[in-house]
């Protein structure tokens, strides 16, 4: 064990004596893949923040049932037992509101001030209605439920219209899913620029000691002690870039934070923008230094096999 200990360590200090021989170019190399990874990077930041958001809406979606005009108080209250079959069948709970038309006129009265306007019409323009007020929908996905119990609400005698209120959750919900997607695309064609930018930094390396690793060999060198040196300079290139893409992903909250609050203000909402939480940040980072050591695997085992 202290052998292993002993030979990993040896190589962790060789591969930053080797950058400190040109940290100029490590720099330079840790900038563009910092670059590469602060896209996705803040593109996730903000999913995290917005996730939360879009799980909590549509908690108590509304249905609002509009009965024909010409249907009759007494079928217009009795259609309240069907309704509560038709939740029933689909294991909703509801509070169901019925709305007699009177009662209807006298608050669109007192909420639009328009007592002329609607007194001019001579007769009440307005129907009868439920209004219901389902639970038990946890998020926007679990809303699409909603649809096939309005479906059959809408084909109960006497129902002219039936109104969900939670289209436009299910729209956020698809947007979000499509942002998802674009942000996974991103990541992974950035992944491969990563690894590419590694790729290369590590085949020069390999090509600037290849008299090191030829003597190295003669003195009877095996390959993972050769190997070793470069794998861990592509991992804390790696790691370095992506500590850096999550410093600027930080840095650019800040005036971002700004403009949003001014925007929430006009909502009275105190939305912002949230770093991401240590577990994620940890999980990025080492994913950081993994697609590093991809990188340096896959050009040492190629270029190396070269100088063999």
């Amino acid at each position: 064990m202290k052998i292993w200990l002993r030979q990993h360590w040896f190589a962790l200090s060789d591969a930053f004596t080797h950058l400190l021989k040109s940290p100029g170019g490590f720099a330079l190399n840790v900038l563009v893949v910092a670059i590469a990874l602060a896209l996705p990077f803040g593109g996730l930041t903000l999913m995290e923040n917005v996730r939360p958001i879009s799980e909590q809406l549509a908690v108590e979606p509304e249905i609002s049932i509009f009965m024909a005009l010409d249907t009759a108080r007494d079928k217009a209250t009795a259609l309240a037992r069907p309704i509560d079959a038709v939740l029933h069948k689909h294991h909703s709970a509801a509070k169901v509101l019925f709305m007699p038309r009177e009662d209807a006129l006298i608050s669109l009265k007192n909420k639009t001030g328009m007592d002329d306007a609607l007194t001019t019409l001579g007769q009440n323009p307005l129907p009868d209605a439920y209004v219901l007020k389902l639970s038990g929908f946890h998020d926007a996905p679990d809303a699409g439920r909603i649809d096939l119990i309005a479906a059959e609400l809408k084909a109960l005698p006497g129902v002219d219209t039936v109104q969900v209120d939670s289209e436009w959750v299910k729209r956020l919900a698809a947007l979000l899913a499509i942002l998802r997607l674009v942000l996974l695309f991103l990541a992974a064609t950035l992944a491969v620029v990563v690894v590419a930018v590694v790729f290369n930094t590590v085949r020069l390396q390999v090509l600037t000691q290849r008299e090191e690793i030829a003597v190295a060999k003669l003195v009877g060198a095996t390959d993972a002690f050769i190997h070793r040196p470069f794998y861990y300079t592509g991992a804390l290139l790696g790691l370095c870039a992506g500590g850096l893409a999550l410093g600027a992903v930080a840095l650019g909250m800040q005036p971002l934070n700004q403009a949003i609050a001014e925007f929430a203000r006009l909502y009275a909402s105190e939305f912002r923008l949230l770093p991401l939480n240590w577990i994620t940040t940890l999980a990025l980072l080492a994913l950081s230094a993994g697609l590093g050591l991809i990188g340096a695997v896959l050009s040492v085992r190629r270029h190396l096999a070269r100088l063999a």
